[in-house]
């Protein structure tokens, strides 16, 4: 955290700190010299979906990556300006920025009057909330979702409704603490809303892609158990590795070799339920893992439990 001349280093350095111990670490800047913070911090845990208020009572500016979850900010009041991956957004109320896991964003102007109702989601549980509500085809949402979310009409409005029913019991701590099948009820109601309103067409119309992306795409889906290295899909793109893994990161949400597990867990799942005369370790060989450990990881990591439990 960085603080201009005039301000209170130690003031910001303690509000930043209360809020990136709920949210993400970040580096915060304020804008304007001798500006003292006047934070407005609430939040509501449902496990894999954090719900909170945030406010800085103060122009700042914030850098962040996201770590491992997905943050969704819906201003209440005032404006949030960022960077997005093609061109600046700018959201005010009845509109909802969309920040990617594990991509580095920048909130240029988080104006003092601005608070903002954050939902952050869990990046794992989230990916595999998307392949259940949208679909078998999706391996990261990330590719599917929009920069900016309008949230004036239809199912984005319902969401916002939704989390902001949630938002009037941030003050009760403890709701359903002793419920924990509850809450979890609760936390896909708010994924399965978001995701519907944000990604309308996923699993239903592709979202357009370059063609190099989508040739590597197509390929990987038609053969997943071949043996394929990072160069020979660069090959079939026409295109640089690092070049691929970046288009990939914008236009599907994470790099080829993710994808290319992601398609074949989906394959290896459906014949753990489909064929129970094969064991782990043939159908993890059958779509191109090296090893059952390997392959039971990956699983448990991709959908919360091992492969046994599939059956």
């Amino acid at each position: 955290m960085s603080a201009r001349r005039g301000a209170a280093p130690r003031d910001w350095e303690r509000v930043s700190k209360s809020v990136a111990d709920a949210y993400f670490p970040h580096q915060l800047t304020p804008l304007r010299a001798g500006r003292e913070p006047r934070l407005t911090l609430r939040t509501l845990d449902l496990g894999p979906v954090l719900i909170g208020y945030v406010g800085w009572g103060a122009d700042v500016e914030i850098a962040c990556d996201y770590p491992s979850a997905y943050e969704v900010n819906l201003p209440l009041t005032g404006h949030l300006a960022s960077r997005a991956r093609h061109g600046s957004v700018t959201s005010v109320p009845g509109q909802a920025t969309v920040f990617r896991a594990d991509t580095p964003s920048l909130i240029t102007h988080w104006d003092a009057t601005c608070t903002v109702l954050g939902v952050k989601f869990d990046r794992d549980w989230l990916d595999r909330e998307a392949e259940r509500v949208l679909g078998a085809g999706t391996v990261r949402v990330a590719g599917a979702l929009p920069d900016q979310l309008p949230l004036e009409h239809g199912p984005a409005r319902d969401w916002r409704h939704l989390v902001a029913g949630l938002s009037s019991q941030m003050r009760d701590g403890s709701l359903f603490s002793d419920q924990p099948i509850v809450r979890e009820q609760l936390a896909g109601a708010v994924a399965a809303g978001f995701l519907l309103a944000g990604c309308p067409d996923s699993g239903r119309v592709p979202a357009p892609r370059p063609r190099a992306i989508t040739r590597v795409v197509e390929a990987v889906r038609a053969d997943p158990a071949r043996a394929w290295t990072a160069a020979e899909m660069a090959a079939v793109a026409g295109t640089t590795v690092r070049r691929l893994q970046e288009s990939f990161r914008d236009w599907v949400g994470c790099t080829p070799t993710e994808h290319l597990v992601g398609v074949r867990l989906q394959h290896a799942r459906a014949d753990l339920e489909a064929h129970h005369e094969l064991s782990v370790s043939e159908i993890a060989a059958r779509w191109g893992f090296s090893s059952a450990s390997r392959f039971a990881a990956a699983f448990r990591n991709r959908y919360g439990h091992p492969p046994s439990q599939a059956r």
